[in-house]
């Protein structure tokens, strides 16, 4: 081997590397030092006023309004089922995060489509300036927990994601709630019955697994540490995984962050 070629294997070896440093670092994420709030959209397949609602909050980031801002998750509830359509994306467990939202707010029902921005009702305002501008306000207050999250992809296409929590707001610990999410974006799909029939649908920040609550310890710390079984029919190109600190009994969102899952 002349030197000149050793030397053009040696730099392919430390670009090789250099890619390898790069890829592993897009699999670790830590939060903004701004607070970020959760926006969440309860919505439906079988519910004929919901189309519009999840057109908006698809359309978030061409506003600007990127996981850097605001954290959007779609919950799809399943109390519309018996209308005529079972939406492939309902779980009684959204429902019953709603609920819950709903009694911690004090409304007398819960209903589709409904936006909760910072754990509140946002019914009012949302498809005008009032929405960006409230985000804004929020965005400009500095965070209350830090979030840190490593994924890790199995052999067996799963992904592992582990990270820590630490609120740092005293006066919040005792309720402080962690939270990790697995959504999609990009997906369609063809309703053939009820409402919304004949229509075809679009959907994006739509929650296909959400991990139980971690309670912060009394330091404020909080180690997550879940696993996500991808179906086959899930496109990995667009899963994202999001995780979020709120406040059990307000629903203040301390913080929140999203990113892609890792290849």
């Amino acid at each position: 081997m002349t030197l000149e070629r050793f030397a053009r294997s040696a730099l392919a070896i430390v670009l090789l590397a250099a890619c390898g440093v790069a890829a592993a670092a897009q699999c670790s994420a830590e939060s903004s030092a701004h607070r970020v709030p959760l926006l969440e959209l309860y919505t439906s397949e079988g519910c004929d006023s919901c189309p519009p609602a999840d057109r908006w909050f698809g359309a978030l980031p061409t506003r600007g309004l990127t996981p850097e801002r605001v954290v959007a998750l779609a919950f799809h509830v399943d109390y519309w089922n018996y209308l005529g359509w079972n939406d492939p994306f309902s779980k009684a467990e959204y429902s019953a995060r709603q609920r819950a939202a709903s009694v911690r707010n004090k409304a007398r029902f819960v209903y589709t489509p409904q936006f909760l921005l910072d754990g509140r009702d946002f019914r009012r305002g949302v498809f005008r300036d009032d929405f960006t501008d409230r985000v804004g306000a929020i965005s400009r207050e500095k965070a209350r927990a830090t979030i840190r999250l490593d994924q890790v992809a199995k052999a067996d296409g799963a992904v592992m994601v582990h990270g820590t929590v630490a609120v740092t707001d005293a006066a919040q610990r005792q309720g402080a709630r962690a939270y990790v999410a697995l959504y999609e974006n990009k997906l369609s799909n063809r309703i053939t019955a009820g409402e919304n029939r004949g229509k075809r649908l679009q959907h994006d920040f739509v929650v296909r697994e959400l991990s139980p609550p971690q309670p912060a310890g009394p330091d404020g710390t909080v180690v997550l540490q879940h696993r996500f079984d991808l179906d086959q029919h899930w496109k990995r190109g667009d899963l994202h995984i999001a995780a979020f600190v709120q406040n059990e009994r307000t629903g203040e969102t301390l913080q929140a962050m999203a990113v892609r899952v890792c290849r």
